[in-house]
Formats: C-alpha cells, sequence, structure tokens
C-alpha cells in the first residue's frame, strides 16, 4: 500500500511528460510484456511520485481485474478512496489497453532514468549458472531462481548452484542476499523428474545421493553468515516453503501462495521446517501445513509469522526493492555479527534436525508407499 500520500496528490494522476494510449495500442502488449514492466517496475531508482503510483496501480488493476468492481471506501479511508478514484476513472478501458498503457507508463519511467551505468561491475555475476541469474549490485546480492517454464522447479544441477551461489555471496562483498524466482511463480518445489533417473546402483544409491544432496543445501542456509531475504513474487511450494524458516525476512506479493503436499507423496518435512515451523506458527498450525497439506495464502503466512509482510501484487517490486536497497547501506559488520548472535544459540538444533530429517526422508523414498504416490502422481499428470 502506498503508505505515504498527501491528500493534495490525490487530485492528480497525470504524470507530466508522459503520453499514454487513450484509445488502444497498435500493437497489444503481451503477458509476458506485462510481467516484465512488473520485473522492471522493481528496477527504478527514484520514486516516481504518488501521482504516478495512483496511475501504476489504477492501470495494474484494469489490467487484471477489468472496470473498477468494488465499493467505494468512506471518505475518511484517504489512502484506499484515492486509490478507488483511480481505478474507477479508467471507467470501460479494456483489460487489454490497460494492459500496454501499464507497459508504456513503466517503459517510460523506465527510460526516463536513463540506460544504466556501464558494468556496475556486478561482482556475483562473474560466475554464468545454468539454472539461476545472479548479480552483486549496490550491496545486493541476489540469486534468482531462473527455470521459469518450469514453474522454477528444483533439479539436482539446480541444488548444486544454489549452494555455490550462496557460498559465494556468502564471501563476497554485498551486505545482503536475496533469493526470489523469474516469472509468475516463487518455485514449484522439486522436479519430480529426479525421480525418475535412476542411477546404476539403483534406488537405494540414489535415495542415499539425494539425502546427502539434501543435508548439504539446507546446510547451507543454516550456516549463511549475512542477512538471507526471500521475495516471495509467486506460489512456492515444498522446500522453498520449508527452508524460509531459515532466513531472517520474508516479503511476499499478496498472490503468493505456500504449500507442503508431503504426505500426498508419501515423504515427510525437511528444511528443518518440523523445527521451526511449530515454533514460528504453533504446532496445531504446523501441523495442518506439515500433515495435512493445507496451502496457505499470503495473509494466512503472516498471520502466522511464517512471512513478515505482504504486499500488493502492483507494487510488490518497487516497494521491496526500495526497502532492500535501503537495508544494503546499512554497516555489513554489524548485520553480519548481529544475525550470528541471533541464530548462534540454536545453530546446532538446526544441523541435529537437518540430520534427522535426512534420514527420514531417505528411508521414505525407499518405502513401497512413497514409491507407489510418487507413481500415481506422474500417472495423473499423465491423462491431464
Amino acid at each position: 500500500m502506498y503508505r505515504i500520500l498527501s491528500r493534495r496528490a490525490f487530485r492528480f494522476c497525470r504524470i507530466p511528460g508522459v503520453q499514454l494510449h487513450t484509445t488502444g495500442a497498435s500493437m497489444a502488449a503481451s503477458v509476458e510484456d506485462f510481467n516484465q514492466a512488473k520485473v522492471q517496475l522493481g528496477t527504478l531508482k527514484n520514486d516516481p511520485g504518488n501521482a504516478v503510483k495512483l496511475q501504476i496501480y489504477a492501470l495494474f488493476k484494469q489490467a487484471t481485474q477489468g472496470p473498477c468492481n468494488t465499493p467505494k471506501p468512506g471518505m475518511l479511508d484517504f489512502v484506499n478512496k484515492a486509490k478507488w478514484d483511480a481505478w474507477k476513472s479508467l471507467g470501460a478501458l479494456t483489460q487489454e489497453d490497460a494492459r500496454q498503457q501499464y507497459v508504456d507508463l513503466v517503459s517510460s519511467l523506465v527510460a526516463a532514468e536513463g540506460p544504466p551505468v556501464a558494468a556496475a561491475s556486478p561482482t556475483g555475476s562473474v560466475k554464468a549458472f545454468q539454472t539461476l541469474l545472479v548479480t552483486t549490485e549496490e550491496g545486493v546480492t541476489t540469486i534468482r531462481l531462473n527455470r521459469p517454464q518450469k514453474k522454477n522447479a528444483i533439479t539436482v544441477e539446480m541444488y548444486n548452484e544454489l549452494m555455490e551461489a550462496l557460498d559465494l555471496a556468502g564471501k563476497n562483498d554485498s551486505v545482503i542476499t536475496v533469493l526470489t524466482g523469474s516469472g509468475d511463480y516463487y518455485c514449484s518445489g522439486n522436479d519430480l523428474n529426479n525421480f525418475t533417473k535412476i542411477p546404476e546402483g539403483g534406488i537405494e544409491k540414489m535415495a542415499k545421493d539425494s539425502g546427502e544432496l539434501l543435508r548439504r543445501y539446507v546446510k547451507a542456509y543454516i550456516d549463511f553468515p549475512k542477512p538471507l531475504i526471500a521475495v516471495i513474487n509467486g506460489p512456492a511450494v515444498g522446500i522453498s516453503v520449508t527452508v524460509l524458516g531459515l532466513f531472517d525476512i520474508v516479503y511476499a506479493t499478496e498472490s503468493a501462495t505456500f504449500h507442503t503436499p508431503f504426505s500426498n507423496l508419501g515423504q515427510s518435512p525437511e528444511g528443518c521446517s518440523s523445527y521451526t515451523f511449530p515454533k514460528i506458527m504453533g504446532a496445531a498450525k504446523a501441523s495442518e501445513m506439515l500433515l495435512f497439506n493445507k496451502k496457505l495464502t499470503a495473509t494466512q503466512a503472516y498471520e502466522l509469522g511464517l512471512v513478515t509482510e505482504v504486499f500488493p501484487d502492483s507494487s510488490f517490486q518497487s516497494e521491496v526493492w526500495t526497502r532492500l536497497k535501503a537495508y544494503a547501506k546499512l554497516p555489513p559488520n554489524s548485520l553480519a555479527l548481529s544475525k550470528q548472535l541471533m541464530r548462534q544459540v540454536e545453530k546446532d538444533k538446526l544441523h541435529a534436525v537437518n540430520d534427522a530429517e535426512v534420514e527420514r526422508l531417505v528411508e521414505r523414498w525407499l518405502s513401497d508407499e512413497c514409491m507407489q504416490a510418487i507413481m500415481s502422481f506422474f500417472q495423473g499428470k499423465a491423462k491431464l
């Protein structure tokens, strides 16, 4: 939400110097263009001002939901009334035209800031990854899962690259590290094709190797020395959810969901969630998620303490990255040492939980129950 909006600013929704289409574009923006514009919005270095934010909000709502269809807020609810007025002012503008105008507006704002400074020495980009986009800029190392066509499902290769990226981020000069996803999903969890590639040593070797990979992967989060922030840009499933208890901050867009469907697949929790989730949200609520596959909305996850704060889809990238850039200006040693003080007390406990969870999962992977559940999953997909 736009928290600091002057009443005077509410009266203006035009943007000086920016010409927008009002009768439809000659070439409609695609959904991909629209999604790219949402990402570009988060790269803006300057605050575009309240009037522009209102127009961005209105165009986003019109593009995704159509004409304003919500009750008018009360006169004293200044912020929501201003947003409602901006959305309502678009009238019967089609979703396609609103999408085009949104893309045009964001593009004009990006262009107005000029081209990015040539090679701002992105120290985190020295290493090229196959499944990730890793950059370091202005004190922030960003690790972006980059398999959008597969909903950022995690392959064995991605596990190894994530561990390497975290290791590099822990040692470079950045102040904070951010994990997020490309496209509409944050992460859909394990790529279940991982379970279809049986090595020469058979299923036993596959289970043992997978267990050791998982142990090292979760350990990388437990031992990460700097502030670690998750930016949940869409649905999150499985291990991408369970490790969130090891992050320092979790920001989510309002359309994000959180799902841990372990029992559906004959498996058991990992990522230290069997310890962190009951601690964060209480045993009963943790059981709903980890035992009975309850999917949480972003708001529910916030209310239970799994998510730090939820932002509107329309302003998610802009608001979150404004904060992250501010965090990256804080004294780095102070942040790192303070985090280590907060986490050191239970680090041994987390390692023990990780070991126990992996041991139980290896047993599960070798069980007939788990194999049957995974086979049923693939058979269900084949029927779709």
